[in-house]
C-alpha cells in the first residue's frame, strides 16, 4: 500500500476507536505512516538486514516501542491520555501491517522472534485507485472541508470513506480466494497476480526446465470465471543463434527473450509475457511486457524490432499496451 492510504486508513480506523478527537486522530494517523520510516535506515540496513524495508518496523515489537515511545511523547506534545495515545498509535501500526500483508509484498509481524511472513497476495503493493482516492480524501478533509463545512458533513465524508475501505478490502480478498479454484487450468503451480481492477486478477505460471522457461496466464474476473486464455509462450533464456530476419513471430519470439531479460531488470524480475507481430515495413517486432509492473492498461515493457533486411536488433524500453490486455 502507498503512504497515503496507510496514513488515511489509521486516520478512519482511529475515528472508529476514539470519535473526533484531533490530538488522538493525529497520533493515530502518523503511527499509521511511520513504519515506512524504515526508509531512512538505508545503508545501514545492508549490514543489520533487520532494519531494511519491511522489516522491523513492520512487526508488533516494532509497532509497539513506537507506541510506547508515543505514549510518552505525545501528552508532552498535546494534552491527553497516554494509554489512548498508546492504543490508537499500536492501532495504526498494526493497520499498517496488515494492509502491506493483505498486498504481493510481504512482511515479518512476528520479527525479530519469527522471520515467517505474512502476504495474502490480495492486492498490489501499490494501487493508483486507493492512491488516488486517498490524495484526493486528504484534499477534502483537510483543504475543502476543514472549517468550512458543518461538522455533520464532515461525518458524512469519513463514514463514506469507511464505507469504500471496507467494501474494497472485501472484494479484494473475495477474488483471492475465488480464483484459488480455477488453478488447475493453467498449471499446478499457477499462482494469482491482482491487477489494478479489483475485478481482474492474472493467473498464471511459470516453468523453467532446460534453459528455456515457459509462461502461462489467463484471466479471471470476479463472478465471472476464467475470461481470457490461457495463453502460453515458450523461449530460451539466451539467445540462439541465427542470422538474418526471423520469418515469424514464433522466431521473433525465440529471438528477443534473451535480449529482453538482458535489458531490464524489472522483466527479469517481475512475472513476464511475450507476443510478437510484423510490422507495416515487414519487420518483425517482439515485445517482452511485466504482468505485475503495470498501471492504467499499460506495462513496463522492452521491445525488441528486428530489420528486414536482416540487420543488428533494436531494444527499447517503453510502457506498452499488451494486445492480450493482461493488466
Amino acid at each position: 500500500m502507498d503512504l497515503f492510504t496507510h496514513v488515511l486508513v489509521a486516520y478512519l480506523v482511529t475515528f472508529g476507536i476514539v470519535g473526533f478527537q484531533p490530538s488522538y486522530l493525529a497520533a493515530g494517523a502518523l503511527a499509521g505512516g511511520l513504519p515506512d520510516a524504515d526508509a531512512l535506515f538505508f545503508p545501514i540496513s545492508r549490514r543489520f538486514p533487520l532494519l531494511q524495508h519491511h522489516g522491523i518496523t513492520h512487526s508488533f515489537f516494532g509497532v509497539t516501542i513506537v507506541a510506547t515511545v508515543g505514549a510518552v511523547v505525545a501528552p508532552l506534545l498535546a494534552p491527553g491520555s497516554a494509554l489512548i495515545y498508546f492504543v490508537v498509535m499500536e492501532v495504526g501500526g498494526t493497520c499498517h501491517i496488515l494492509q502491506d500483508g493483505f498486498t504481493h509484498f510481504s512482511v515479518p509481524p512476528l520479527a525479530p522472534f519469527s522471520d515467517r511472513r505474512l502476504e495474502l497476495d490480495a492486492d498490489r503493493a501499490i494501487n493508483f485507485v486507493t492512491m488516488a482516492v486517498s490524495v484526493a480524501s486528504f484534499y477534502l478533509l483537510l483543504v475543502v472541508e476543514r472549517n468550512h463545512v458543518p461538522f455533520a458533513t464532515y461525518l458524512v465524508t469519513v463514514y463514506a470513506l469507511m464505507a469504500f475501505f471496507a467494501a474494497y478490502f472485501a472484494i479484494r480478498l473475495w477474488g483471492r480466494f475465488a480464483i484459488g479454484r480455477h488453478r488447475s487450468a493453467v498449471g499446478p503451480r499457477a499462482v494469482p497476480v491482482p491487477t489494478t481492477n479489483p475485478l481482474q486478477w492474472v493467473l498464471l505460471s511459470e516453468e523453467l526446465a532446460d534453459g528455456r522457461m515457459r509462461t502461462t496466464w489467463a484471466r479471471y474476473t470476479l463472478g465471472r470465471g476464467l475470461t481470457d486464455g490461457p495463453y502460453s509462450v515458450d523461449a530460451p533464456l539466451a539467445v540462439p543463434p541465427h542470422a538474418g530476419a526471423p520469418t515469424s513471430a514464433h522466431e521473433a519470439l525465440e529471438w528477443s527473450y534473451g535480449l529482453a531479460r538482458k535489458d531490464s531488470r524489472i522483466l527479469s524480475s517481475t512475472y513476464h509475457f511475450g507476443e510478437a507481430f510484423q510490422s507495416a515495413a515487414g519487420a518483425w517486432v517482439a515485445v517482452w511486457y511485466s504482468l505485475e509492473f503495470t498501471a492504467f492498461g499499460r506495462a513496463s515493457a522492452v521491445k525488441v524490432s528486428f530489420p528486414a533486411d536482416g540487420g543488428a536488433p533494436t531494444v527499447t524500453n517503453a510502457f506498452y499496451k499488451p494486445a492480450h490486455r493482461a493488466v
